[in-house]
């Protein structure tokens, strides 16, 4: 069989590009290398996160509070969804239709106030020692998608384990587990100009410019002399094979490809970062990924994209904070119901599990002053939505007081989301990794998985 040569090298700028891949400095060998070495379970179960960096509102999303006094009461009114008895925003009427394919857990709670501590506390199980009410605070300890990264690996298609929807999240790190383990960020999917920078590579085979496997290797080895610092290349010629493979992957390359689908169902989805977000999601957890974050958090973009730190003034705009979710809402009804409903429709309920959260939810009364009304940080209360993952649809866990001011009922704290998270990634959360200072740390020191879901 003949083989196009290569026709020079690949552009440094190029791999640049590929050091989401890399990370830290680290050569893509041996990103390969060392998650390979962690062994792969063989698992094709996947989590996707919505993450509502901000704080959402329990109150203006799923669990209004209608005969609250005035102060309290949600400013939106209920409406009834296919379960009977489980009323949620009027602005999620798409939900409401497939009540029966998620569950809310209504009484989670913690006592982290400030937005990076609330998101190390719910994304790593681990409660930071000193508080930082600066929310510019750091993980000790890795999160959910970097355990993952570790644990599972990298399967035989290359499919990065761990990948983070535009970008990754600020407050959490791998830390001990290396920088191997963070996660790779694809940038905005709903950009007419995307393409992740695996694809860039890949795009040019067609054109004989990766058909050389001896002269792509050698470009990578370069690469790796110029950037990396962490020591000797691992020269391993199975790793070297699989970084080989990462960029010439048909798999690869069709995981990330949102262009590959209907024009109908990308319609459904929303042409929008949370739309595309949570198709190219989809996708990924198909292929194999293990752990997808998307950050709904784009507060540059325009109204509809502002973080929900729905305080007065959040992102620096006046008026009433209702009138911001009113219209940021719909983008979330739309792409959360659409993502749902195409993973039941096609048959991959059991194999992908949806979390929508945030680090915590808002004060149960209103603020008011001359600049606007808005709601603060309320770590006491808050709400999940969970669907798939073989659980049990259709139920509300836990409930709030009058005012969703603390947990009433079944009582849970973000180590209990995450045990059950994890048991549905296969794996064990009691399993230890040693620190910097070599001491064994568990992946949770507590946290059941929560029994109504199982």
């Amino acid at each position: 069989m003949s083989v196009a040569r290569c026709p020079g090298p690949v552009a440094r700028r190029e791999f640049l590009q590929l050091g989401a891949f890399a990370l830290g400095g680290l050569s893509l060998t041996d990103v390969l290398a060392q998650r390979a070495s962690a062994g792969t379970t063989g698992a094709q179960t996947s989590v996707i996160l919505l993450f509502c960096h901000g704080g959402p509102s329990q109150l203006e999303t799923y669990d209004l509070k209608p005969a609250a006094p005035s102060d309290y009461r949600s400013v939106f009114a209920p409406i009834a969804t296919r379960v009977p008895g489980m009323e949620i925003c009027e602005l999620f009427p798409n939900q409401a239709k497939l009540a029966d394919k998620f569950s809310l857990v209504r009484s989670l709670h913690h006592e982290m106030s400030s937005h990076s501590d609330g998101g190390i506390e719910v994304l790593t199980g681990k409660t930071p020692i000193k508080p930082d009410p600066t929310s510019t605070s750091k993980s000790d300890h890795p999160d959910l998608g970097s355990i993952a990264s570790r644990i599972r690996g990298m399967n035989q298609q290359a499919i990065p384990p761990y990948v983070t929807i535009p970008n990754k999240l600020y407050m959490t790190r791998p830390q001990y587990l290396g920088l191997h383990h963070a996660p790779f960020e694809t940038g905005d999917p709903s950009s007419t100009s995307y393409k992740p920078p695996q694809l860039n590579v890949v795009a040019r085979q067609g054109d004989g410019g990766l058909a050389d496997r001896r002269a792509l290797l050698g470009q990578l080895d370069r690469f790796r002399r110029d950037v990396d610092q962490q020591g000797p290349l691992l020269a391993n010629d199975k790793f070297r094979d699989l970084a080989f493979r990462m960029l010439t992957s048909p798999e690869t390359a069709a995981a990330f490809d949102i262009t590959q689908e209907d024009d109908r169902l990308r319609d459904r989805y929303g042409r929008h970062i949370w739309g595309q977000g949570c198709l190219l999601a989809r996708r990924l957890a198909e292929a194999g990924t293990a752990v997808i974050s998307l950050y709904v958090n784009t507060p540059k973009s325009g109204p509809q994209y502002t973080n929900w730190d729905d305080h007065i003034m959040n992102a620096g705009r006046p008026g009433h904070f209702g009138d911001y979710m009113r219209t940021r809402l719909p983008y979330l009804d739309q792409s959360l119901s659409t993502l749902i409903e195409d993973i039941f429709d096609r048959g991959l309920d059991q194999r992908i599990m949806v979390v929508v959260m945030g680090e915590f939810g808002r004060t149960p009364r209103l603020s008011h002053n001359a600049q606007g009304t808005g709601r603060n940080h309320w770590p006491q209360a808050y709400t999940a939505l969970v669907s798939g993952g073989g659980l049990r649809m259709g139920q509300v866990v836990g409930a709030t007081n009058s005012k969703a001011e603390y947990p009433t009922e079944r009582p849970y704290r973000p180590q209990d989301l995450l045990a059950t998270v994890y048991r549905h990634l296969g794996i064990d959360r009691q399993r230890a990794f040693k620190d910097h200072a070599g001491r064994p740390i568990p992946i949770l020191n507590t946290g059941e998985p929560i029994r109504e879901l199982i």
